[in-house]
């Protein structure tokens, strides 16, 4: 048990999740570029004429130019100790619209 050959993460049986501590430049450019993306559909949605409540909540969202570099790399979580994480941390992040936090964080 304790030996040479003891059991690791991986021969336990399950996925071993490697994430980094923090972004790379690479994803850091991407999560930008995807912000970018996502504001130019919400923009020629607004500019089509057309009007739902789904909109109206996006229209209501800060722009990536707007948002602090805070924000854009980080969410807010109340488990840490700084009460913020990566957004790389967030399961599925790449899909989800984490561009508001509370007041103060």
């Amino acid at each position: 048990m304790f030996g040479a050959f003891r059991p690791s993460n991986v021969n336990l049986g399950g996925l071993l999740w490697k994430t980094p501590w923090k972004l790379s430049v690479t994803r850091k450019a991407n999560a930008r570029s995807r912000l970018k993306k996502v504001d130019a559909v919400i923009e020629a949605v607004r500019a089509s004429g057309v009007y739902t409540a789904s909109l109206g909540r996006a229209l209501e969202l800060p722009k990536e130019h707007e948002m602090p570099a805070r924000d854009k790399y980080t969410v807010f979580t109340p488990h840490e100790k700084g009460y913020r994480k990566g957004i790389h941390k967030v399961p599925k992040w790449t899909r989800l619209t984490l561009r508001t936090n509370p007041k103060g964080f």
